[in-house]
């Protein structure tokens, strides 16, 4: 009966090691490297501060992994999927990667799983894949001696700007004002045109006296006193919209009326 019992519990435990074994074989798994290499935005990437952290997540599942001494992040065990890397720094802004771990499509990699990335940004349309980030290979990235890992690189775009400069004052700043030089402009055609016309020839002068008196404009402006009035000059809006006659029609309708009165009581005196 004890040997029974003891074959049955070594039975369990095999097929318990059986089931996990084919479990995990199920679910195939990953490492996802990023790196910080030195760029002109970041010279130096040992300077960024220790609480610096990366995540890589989806809509259910996140990773985190902290700034490693090689200036890495390391994601372990990461399952298929497609995801949204983050690098987290409270001195640098990176710009965040679309990460997809798919199944290798390589003959000699069968079984395994592929890691591909993208940049992007945010607001930006999932399906929008940006410029590719390509692999680097990273030697030592888990310390002395290790094989060379292939990483995924990040940029980085501009240090954080906590504070703004108060802007000082400047006449030059004033002086670029569209407005101010427009009213510039127009001084000194005002103060400089009197001057040109006093300095020009009798004959040119004459000559240009007569073409602002033939000019259409002028009697708009009320620059051509001695030609015929406007003919809207005397235009009644507000008669015309109410639908009444306006005061000069009146005016030339009793004139009408009192010539008329005047012919008749001439005629009848004769």
């Amino acid at each position: 009966m004890r040997v029974s019992l003891s074959a049955a519990a070594a039975l369990l435990s095999l097929l318990q090691s059986t089931a996990a074994t084919a479990r995990s074989a199920l679910v195939a798994t990953t490492a996802v490297t990023l790196a910080l290499p030195a760029q002109p935005a970041l010279p130096n990437p040992h300077a960024l501060p220790p609480s610096t952290h990366a995540t890589l997540s989806t809509l259910y599942t996140t990773y985190s992994a902290p700034l490693s001494a090689a200036n890495t992040f390391v994601f372990r065990n990461v399952t298929p999927g497609s995801y949204l890397a983050d690098v987290h720094c409270a001195t640098h802004a990176f710009a965040p990667l679309r990460v997809d771990v798919v199944a290798s499509a390589a003959p000699d990699k069968l079984g395994l799983l592929s890691v591909q990335a993208w940049e992007t940004f945010r607001g930006n349309d999932w399906d929008n894949k940006g410029e590719e980030a390509k692999e680097m290979a990273l030697p030592g990235a888990g310390g002395p001696g290790s094989p060379t890992v292939a990483a995924l690189p990040v940029r980085c775009l501009a240090p954080k700007q906590y504070f703004m400069e108060r802007s000082s004052f400047s006449i030059m700043g004033i002086l670029k004002n569209p407005m101010i030089l427009l009213a510039m402009v127009s001084m000194g055609i005002f103060f400089v045109m009197p001057k040109m016309v006093e300095n020009m020839d009798p004959e040119m002068r004459a000559e240009f006296e007569e073409q602002q008196k033939n000019n259409p404009m002028a009697s708009l402006m009320g620059g051509g006193g001695q030609q015929a009035a406007n003919p809207l000059g005397n235009f009644d809006m507000a008669s015309f919209l109410a639908g009444a006659p306006s005061k000069k029609d009146e005016g030339s309708s009793a004139a009408a009326a009192s010539d008329a009165g005047g012919n008749g009581g001439g005629r009848r005196k004769r």
